[in-house]
């Protein structure tokens, strides 16, 4: 066997080929798709000892990637993607630079007027994350990938009892979204990998504060027959107040301090076992929280409050 000529700038140096002696049709088929086979064959072919037909060969046997690594079949490889490039464009909006990393069945769970699952395709790009529905073609979701700081997997039973794990992307703006994907562990593990700084489970996010305060809370969720109460985790931190579920994707109230606008306790009968509520107003809603010791989590929400911080720095001026 002689080697394989240099290899183009920038690639791998050349395979060294090897023998051996006891290798099986498994370990063949593993050392072709993982490290490559070149051959370099004369093969004389004789009848009654006169050479009749001779045979050069010189090939080089390997797995794709393999390939491309060591700078072979690059033509190809780029010939393909451009291909699929220009496929995936005629019905996926694909902005200026924006390449597919990764293509799947997948879903975006919508909470609004009715909780329901927005089937599509999930697409990764070296840009952005997307739910894309082709037909008719729509954006059901999307986010930036700088905008992720962290991806978890969160199992899930269907209605009809069997398990399916979810990909949970929390982005800068405090939201966590749940997706569905026919492989979110690939996706999350593509992500994490062009972006090192994403956070994955077992390491806190450098954009989420620690709360200063939680206790159990009930929250009076409006429906179209008049409302419901719901138990969750009431927390606070340095930034905002958010209410949870425990088995919601996302908070049901997620209140900036900057846009609470007043906080009161109002008479209403509660799941808390008190005559009394909490009425938080925004300038674009009012929400009721109920909870064990309202008047302790009235002073907290009242000192966030314009109104209120206006008049202590009047007090001490």
């Amino acid at each position: 066997m002689s080697e394989l000529p240099p290899p183009p700038s920038g690639a791998k140096t050349p395979m060294e080929p090897t023998r051996n002696p006891d290798v099986t049709l498994a370990d063949l088929i593993t050392v072709l798709l993982d490290k490559g086979t070149y051959l370099n064959i004369d093969l004389i072919i004789s009848v009654a000892d006169i050479p009749l037909i001779g045979v050069n060969l010189r090939a080089t046997i390997a797995g794709m990637e393999t390939m491309l690594e060591y700078g072979m079949m690059r033509d190809w490889d780029e010939k393909t993607r451009a291909w699929v490039r220009e496929s995936i464009a005629r019905h996926f909006p694909l902005a200026e630079g924006e390449e597919i990393v990764a293509k799947m069945a997948g879903g975006h769970f919508h909470q609004g007027f009715s909780d329901t699952w927005r089937p599509g395709g999930l697409y990764l790009t070296n840009q952005r994350l997307v739910v894309f529905r082709r037909d008719p073609k729509e954006i059901l979701w999307q986010t930036d990938l700088a905008d992720i700081v962290a991806l978890r997997l969160h199992d899930e039973r269907t209605i009809g009892a069997e398990t399916r794990t979810r990909l949970l992307v929390d982005t800068v703006d405090g939201t966590t979204t749940m997706l569905s994907a026919s492989a979110p562990q690939r996706i999350r593990e593509l992500i994490a990998q062009d972006r090192p700084l994403v956070q994955l489970p077992g390491a806190a996010s450098p954009h989420q504060t620690q709360p200063k305060e939680s206790t159990h809370a009930w929250y009076f969720e409006p429906r179209a027959d008049g409302g419901t109460w719901r138990g969750g985790s009431l927390r606070t931190d340095d930034q905002r107040l958010v209410w949870q579920a425990p088995l919601d994707a996302r908070p049901a109230v997620n209140i900036p301090w900057e846009e609470l606008t007043g906080a009161d306790l109002v008479e209403r009968k509660a799941p808390s076992g008190q005559n009394v509520v909490l009425q938080l107003t925004t300038k674009k809603t009012s929400v009721y929280l109920a909870m064990a010791q309202p008047d302790q989590w009235l002073k907290l929400f009242r000192s966030q409050t314009p109104q209120h911080t206006d008049k202590k720095e009047g007090a001490d001026a």
